[in-house]
Order: structure tokens, then C-alpha cells, then sequence
């Protein structure tokens, strides 16, 4: 089964590196049907779409739900690169997606288990298996990556400033 997460955790870490090009926040999802079929392939685009909602899962549930042509997405299984935020987990639970599959935790806004467990939340009425920490190396490494650039190019665009 890991070997299985780890094929489609690939697909969503291409993605993730085409968010990276575009200076996005590198984050890939892929939304897979029960019966193993690419229902959506999404990067993040907020920055491109100036929308605070264009993160990778958002989009890929939308892409999905227009392709099946239900709001409903049950028994499908998301691949996302970063655990989700509460935003992403909330539409996830709504669409009623059985499985999510995450990389890396993200300890300032995840809602999978780091900062919110939204999925164990009895309350709710629906709540997705969660399945943690596939390729979550390659995930960890690209998100900082990311961000330690930014914070590179933050310091340098300082200096030209100031100095």
C-alpha cells in the first residue's frame, strides 16, 4: 500500500514543483476515484489567480466535482504534498472525501493533526481517513527550500533598499 501512496505522492510533488516555478507556495494535490482514476491534478495559485483560495486541494476538489458532476466525491482519496489547512480540511470533509494522503506536516496551519485534527472531530459529520508522512522528506525538503529562497531574496531586496 505504501508503495502505492508513494506513486501518486510523486504525481503531486510534480505539481507542487510547478507551483515552486511559478513563485507559488509549493504545494501539489491529486484527487484519485476508487477505482484508481486521476480525477484532478492541481497546484497552488493563489498568487497567479489573486484568489486566498486557489490552494492546490481547493482546486483539485473543484476540478474533480465538476468532472463527475457531483459536489460529492466519496470514496476518493486526495494526495496533497502539505498536511491541509483548516480551509482545505473543511471542503474536504464536506465533499466527503474518504481518504486524504499528506507529505509533511505544517505546524502553523495544519489541520490534520498538527495544529487542528479536524478529521477526528466527532462532531462533524464526516471524517476522512488521514494517512501521514509518505515521501515526507522530498515534501519537507521542497517546502523549505522554498521558503528559505524567499527569505534570501527578502534579506537581498533589504539591503539594495536600505544600504
Amino acid at each position: 500500500m505504501m508503495d502505492t501512496h508513494e506513486k501518486w505522492m510523486n504525481w503531486a510533488l510534480a505539481e507542487a514543483k510547478k507551483a515552486g516555478q511559478k513563485q507559488e507556495v509549493p504545494v501539489g494535490a491529486l484527487l484519485l476515484s476508487e477505482e484508481n482514476q486521476v480525477l484532478a491534478l492541481s497546484h497552488n495559485l493563489c498568487i497567479t489567480n489573486m484568489d486566498p483560495t486557489a490552494h492546490a486541494e481547493i482546486i483539485a476538489l473543484r476540478t474533480a466535482a465538476q468532472k463527475m458532476q457531483n459536489y460529492r466525491l466519496l470514496n476518493t482519496t486526495l494526495y496533497v504534498t502539505v498536511e491541509p489547512c483548516f480551509m482545505c480540511m473543511g471542503a474536504i470533509i464536506h465533499a466527503r472525501v474518504k481518504t486524504v494522503v499528506f507529505g509533511t506536516r505544517d505546524e502553523k496551519w495544519g489541520a490534520a493533526g498538527s495544529l487542528y485534527n479536524l478529521s477526528e472531530d466527532t462532531r462533524l459529520n464526516h471524517q476522512p481517513e488521514i494517512v501521514e508522512g509518505v515521501l515526507q522528506n522530498e515534501c519537507m525538503e521542497l517546502i523549505q527550500q522554498f521558503f528559505q529562497a524567499r527569505r534570501k531574496l527578502s534579506v537581498k531586496n533589504n539591503l539594495i533598499h536600505t544600504g
